[in-house]
């Protein structure tokens, strides 16, 4: 597997230093399960923080944590050499009943054993219990079929497991992670033949255009 959308320099950095909230890290540790080119990119702001707090002050100003962030993402920017083609470790797609491991504490091992809810014609979703500060879910979207046009309120980390869609950033197929802001404004379409499963992080509410959309978002709860 050879994942085509990673994630925002932003967020590695994020994860690595281990400020993500839950949900978002959950999605991010999913991707990383089958992006050996996302692993290189952790590793390397591992490696650039750890440098960076060797050489800091006891106490940090606002402005210098701004600029060591700064430096960070400067650094990622460089061109890495190519990943290793080498297979991810636990590969989750081998086994096609197996979830990836990260999912596992929230939404069980199993893809038999989901128990998925209706939330709209051809759209079934579970979420998942015992998150705090935003939301995490499964969702499953039936094949050819289009999302209502919306953007985001924060950010939102959708991994693809099964099945593709495409917007007007590109085609999403199994591994491939969309990392999404405020300033993101897209229309999902599920491919033909499949159903698309994938996993989402939102951390506020989407926004959505359309008066019909606007009027059941309180009841589809995101």
């Amino acid at each position: 597997m050879n994942p085509h959308h990673h994630l925002d320099p932003s967020t590695v950095v994020s994860y690595a230093a281990g400020a993500l909230a839950v949900e978002m890290a959950v999605v991010a540790a999913t991707h990383l399960e089958t992006c050996a080119h996302c692993r290189a990119r952790v590793d390397e702001a591992e490696r650039i923080g750890g440098q960076l707090v060797e050489h800091q002050q006891p106490a940090l100003s606002s402005s210098r944590l701004a600029n060591l962030r700064a430096s960070m993402l400067e650094q990622l920017d460089a061109p890495l050499p190519p990943a290793p083609v080498a297979a991810p470790r636990g590969t989750p797609y081998e086994d096609d009943d197996r979830l990836p491991a990260p999912l596992h504490p929230y939404f069980g091992a199993s893809y038999r054993a989901l128990k998925w809810r209706w939330m709209a014609p051809g759209v079934h979703c579970i979420r998942a219990a015992g998150t705090r500060s935003g939301t995490l879910l499964m969702l499953k979207i039936g094949p050819g079929r289009s999302m209502p046009v919306h953007s985001h309120g924060g950010t939102e980390l959708t991994q693809i497991l099964r099945g593709a869609y495409h917007d007007a950033l590109g085609q999403f197929a199994p591994g491939d992670i969309a990392d999404l802001d405020s300033g993101v404004e897209h229309q999902p379409v599920t491919v033909p033949g499949t159903a698309c499963i994938c996993v989402s992080a939102l951390d506020a509410p989407l926004r959505f255009p359309g008066w019909l959309a606007q009027r059941l978002q309180p009841l589809f709860k995101l």
